[in-house]
């Protein structure tokens, strides 16, 4: 089997895998590279294979980082099946149509400006029509029950704990009279969080490709980065400001509120929240169609009929535009959750570029920020940023809390590698940035016999 590692190598986004064995062709994710936007146009749409000639996808989760490239891979000729967890499916599909509506409006938005000064206009990377089309390949696969994906490829779904849906995906390989196993983390998530089970760990394989994000840090305590939230809020609404936090529709915001409910129900916090996201809204009514993926606690939620996502009073979903310029004639006090979780599109960029100026608000990131996007460089607490093209000072106070991220943490990486260690014979490490690999290989340096890898984009290795 040969494998092309064609994107999330030796970098965070872009997701992508190619698997050849028996003259069958098996992309593993499609993600969207984000970064300096001439980069990010000409990564996603030209492709180091032809997409006619694919006979399967799999997709790990419906995160845009993992999932946001199969409109172009779907224009370009693609008609192979995509096969995901149902919930994978369900939300790959309103994800995927929210980024195309995104691409067209932030094109549309930067071209009124770019016709102003003389420039010629751009194009969207893909249209909400292109990302319409995903939907028809779809083919829902349960989690712990084989199938055949392609002429000697049996696949397996696991729990991976990261968003609704998400899933480990192992691969038995049959070629020339061999079976190789390879085993996939997908994006690993930690245990004891709200609303879905915990990751499960990998087992009989002989290849690990896995994430490694956090490979060099170790996570906080839960409990301790609940407590950090609340006081950057409770801190935020003392001196009359507003937070402003830009979080993934799907997973991240729905953890968000449901820790804001906790507070509620505390009686330590009474100020307006507001979602602004008609993807979280949409998101959120397909996580009540998937109670599968629940842990116990959230199903208790369910049997008394409150949902920790929707069912509280101060919370409240904006759904069209002109509620969502309303927010910022408000003056007082409030929380805004609004995607995309890497500030680099959507409604965020507007309550960003109308409140960073305030220094009695904040903004609050609360998860990985990839390079040259405006959430790393809000992260890094850069005193003059570009949104939509114009330069704005940074005065509001920027809180960065690692501990909410739904990535597993150098010490489960480290687990989840120990479980598998006996009989493994290398570890390829992705989606992560050169600091985090180099540390977590130093920690699995003597653990396991295994070659560790790290490889570079473009990279194809036979196993």
């Amino acid at each position: 089997m040969k494998i092309t590692f064609n994107g999330a190598a030796q970098t965070v986004t872009g997701s992508q895998y190619l698997l050849e064995a028996n003259g069958a062709r098996v992309l593993l994710e499609c993600g969207l590279f984000q970064g300096h936007r001439a980069e990010m146009y000409e990564r996603n749409r030209n492709f180091r294979f032809d997409p006619q000639k694919l006979d399967a996808v799999l997709l790990s989760h419906a995160h845009i980082d993992h999932s946001g490239n199969l409109p172009n891979l779907v224009r370009q000729g693609c008609t192979a099946p995509i096969y995901a967890t149902p919930a994978t499916a369900d939300l790959a599909d309103i994800m995927l149509r929210d980024s195309g509506h995104i691409q067209e409006a932030d094109a549309f938005f930067i071209n009124k400006r770019r016709v102003k000064r003389g420039e010629l206009p751009i194009e969207p990377l893909y249209t909400e029509e292109d990302a319409a089309r995903v939907a028809t390949l779809f083919r829902p696969q349960a989690y712990n029950r084989p199938f055949e994906a392609a002429p000697g490829f049996t696949v397996e779904f696991f729990e991976a704990g990261h968003i609704l849906g998400s899933a480990a995906i192992r691969l038995e390989v049959r070629e020339k009279g061999r079976t190789t196993r390879l085993w996939f983390s997908g994006d690993i998530g930690r245990r004891d969080l709200p609303i879905l089970r915990d990751p499960v760990l990998p087992s009989e394989t002989d290849y690990l490709m896995m994430e490694c994000t956090y490979g060099d840090k170790p996570h906080r305590d839960p409990m301790q980065a609940h407590t950090e939230f609340r006081e950057a809020i409770l801190r935020t609404v003392r001196r009359g400001g507003k937070v402003i936090v830009p979080a993934f529709a799907v997973g991240r915001t729905q953890e968000l509120v449901y820790s804001l409910h906790l507070m509620n129900a505390a009686g330590t916090l009474h100020v307006p929240i507001y979602v602004d996201s008609p993807l979280a809204f949409n998101a959120t009514q397909i996580f009540e169609r998937h109670p599968e993926c629940y842990d116990e606690q959230t199903l208790q939620f369910i049997r008394l009929g409150k949902h920790p996502a929707l069912q509280f009073g101060d919370l409240h979903y904006i759904r069209n535009v002109e509620e969502s310029k309303a927010l910022n004639e408000k003056k007082e006090p409030m929380v805004i959750i609004s995607a995309s979780g890497m500030a680099e599109a959507g409604r965020i960029l507007h309550h960003l570029k109308n409140n960073i100026e305030d220094p009695r608000n904040t903004v609050l990131i609360v998860g990985w920020q990839a390079p040259n996007t405006l959430g790393r460089r809000l992260a890094e607490r850069e005193r003059e940023v570009r949104i939509f093209g114009e330069t704005y000072l940074r005065r509001a106070e920027v809180v960065t809390i690692g501990g909410l991220s739904a990535h597993a943490g150098q010490d489960l990486l480290v687990s989840y590698a120990e479980a598998v260690k006996k009989h493994l014979k290398g570890i390829f490490l992705v989606h992560g940035e050169a600091r985090a690999a180099a540390a977590l290989q130093k920690k699995l340096n003597g653990r396991s016999t295994a070659r560790i890898y790290y490889p570079e984009q473009y990279v194809s290795l036979e196993l």
